[in-house]
């Protein structure tokens, strides 16, 4: 019988600091790389493949190992408990060893063959319940796939479980009725963000591979900001919603959130594509009445998606990259404000070592962006939970399939009673309703040409004023990790991609470190704006920044798990 220790060994501690950017003492010559055993922590879908392909280790061995980092690091008491994770998925071991049957016929044969990710609770799967954080659905058990778990599945990834979450995704900070208050990777006295708390907490500590959130106005950036994670949240009618849990459908987007750049870029890949459903929300325009689009040739024209997002991995890629610096959206500079500064400084001066030209820019009408317009998701809430829920039939699973009884069951922390009342608008006609037109319909109309007038470099005259800009970059945060249970100093940056559907990317910038006077060291984020459905630039970008600077450092609370054998 073998016991799972909390022990990390030296070599161990110095292959994980060398796999994010640390030094090693090796004396191996750069031509003859000494061979590393696989690690779990800060593992990538690359080694888990290079592992199974060496024997080193099976598919069986990669997901009980990580559902061993999840008991230890998640579900005990005797160790951190971040609360991180929801549920494992009861059939992750058995989809492992049918992988392992097939292995020597089959060999690794998907781009996600054997990848254990985590899903936000949000996002339905077959095996296990969707809760959106509420104990009113504990118990709701969706009939199929979301079509992006769907698109995953098939490219060979194993959900090991759900992900905790901010109840119903309301806010950032990462408490739910079904498990609790999500901690942070890094500083366990720290919050992990919102919504998607438990994804970014989960992946930042190397509880799986990748994980998914989503995104209603920050939720997918917010907490991979705080778990030193590349977050995307697509361009709007990109990814199909079917089958995952709203907020506020015109806003809503599924994404990935990952340790690597490369990694995201595999998750996009199996992540995008036609879904022919009723529920897909993706339209041939981004207009909010716009039919859907309706053959495969459709989508391909509206969104120009690559063969492979992988193809834009390029370690050169900020060679030549314009990217426009908003500074009015950077903060006033004070405590915590300024060590974040500080870094973002830092990463963008290595971005113009590797070649990049870095401007600063102005925003047209910026303050009336961030002020005039709002979240739908008080008004679309009510109406979309309820569509929803009736999406799949009650009668295997008995869940309520109306939002009043939602709301009759008091199934969901009591700080939400008020919200959850007050959002009861089912019955509204919401084409008569001033705040509904202004933000779905006077919104984009606004925000969109402003943006594009950025990145494409026009002046107010309507006259080129130089070369256009391949993204715009601005921090995630104002500031670090704020307190467990309070909410981060978020700002309003993150109301851009969601106004205007354009796509962002959330990225490690460095560390706030001893050189700060923070301990433990903490991650600070930076978020890139690209125009409509040109997710490929952000990943180059991106990936080029991540193979420049390393940006990424572990969390030092989650060695690898050691395996003792019991006394005798």
């Amino acid at each position: 019988m073998f016991n799972m220790k909390l022990i990390v060994s030296t070599a161990m501690l110095a292959t994980a600091l060398t796999g994010c950017g640390g030094s090693s003492s090796s004396s191996s010559s750069p031509s003859e790389p000494t061979p590393q055993p696989f690690s779990f922590s800060e593992a990538t879908v690359a080694s888990v493949h290079a592992a199974i392909l060496s024997g080193e280790k099976t598919c069986e061995d990669i997901v009980q190992g990580y559902i061993d980092r999840i008991e230890a690091y998640d579900f005990s008491i005797e160790g951190p408990e971040l609360t991180s994770v929801v549920a494992i998925n009861p059939d992750a071991i058995n989809q492992a060893i049918e992988f392992d049957l097939n292995f020597p016929v089959t060999g690794i044969d998907k781009p996600l063959s054997c990848i254990p990710i985590l899903p936000k609770d949000n996002i339905n799967t077959a095996e296990m319940p969707t809760t959106g954080g509420a104990t009113a659905f504990e118990f709701n058990q969706p009939t199929s796939d979301a079509y992006i778990i769907n698109g995953l599945r098939n490219a060979g990834a194993i959900v090991i479980g759900k992900a905790n979450q901010d109840e119903l995704a309301f806010g950032f900070v990462g408490r739910s009725s079904v498990r609790g208050l999500v901690k942070n990777a890094y500083d366990h006295s720290k919050g992990a963000g919102g919504s998607s708390s438990g994804t970014g907490a989960a992946i930042g500590a190397s509880l799986a591979v990748f994980g998914l959130g989503t995104d209603t106005g920050g939720s997918i950036r917010v907490p991979s900001s705080l778990g030193g994670l590349v977050g995307i949240r697509p361009s709007l009618r990109l990814l199909s919603l079917d089958g995952v849990m709203p907020l506020a459908t015109f806003q809503d987007t599924a994404g990935p959130m990952c340790r690597t750049v490369e990694d995201c870029a595999l998750a996009m890949d199996a992540m995008v594509g036609f879904d022919p459903g009723a529920y897909s929300n993706q339209r041939s325009r981004f207009d909010i009445d716009a039919p859907l689009i309706s053959t495969g040739g459709e989508y391909q024209a509206v969104t120009g998606i690559p063969a492979t997002y992988t193809a834009f991995l390029d370690k050169d890629g900020l060679k030549g990259a314009r990217i426009g610096v908003v500074r009015s959206l950077f903060g006033n500079g004070n405590g915590d404000n300024g060590i974040m500064q500080a870094v973002l400084n830092e990463a963008l001066d290595k971005m113009r070592e590797a070649g990049a030209v870095v401007e600063d820019v102005v925003i047209p009408d910026q303050s009336t962006i961030l002020s005039r317009y709002a979240s739908l998701s008080g008004l679309e809430f009510a109406r979309d939970l309820q569509e929803y829920l009736q999406s799949w039939t009650s009668d295997m699973d008995g869940h309520l399939r109306t939002y009043q009884a939602f709301q009759d069951s008091g199934g969901y922390l009591s700080n939400n009673t008020n919200t959850i009342r007050n959002r009861n608008n089912i019955g509204e006609d919401l084409s008569e309703n001033a705040t509904y037109l202004r933000n779905t319909v006077e919104r984009p109309a606004y925000v969109r040409p402003r943006l594009m007038q950025t990145l494409d470099n026009i002046d107010n005259a309507g006259r080129p004023a130089g070369e256009p800009y391949d993204v715009l970059l601005y921090p995630t945060l104002q500031n670090l990790a704020g307190s467990l249970g309070g909410n981060p100093s978020a700002g309003s940056a993150n109301r851009l991609s969601p106004f205007s559907g354009f796509p962002t990317l959330t990225l490690p910038a460095g560390m706030a470190g001893a050189d700060h006077g923070v301990d433990p060291a903490l991650p600070v984020g930076m978020e890139m704006l690209a125009r409509e459905f040109d997710e490929a630039t952000l990943i180059r970008i991106a990936y080029a920044f991540q193979e420049t600077a390393k940006p990424r450092q572990a969390p030092v609370h989650y060695p690898e798990l050691v395996a003792e054998e019991e006394d005798q």
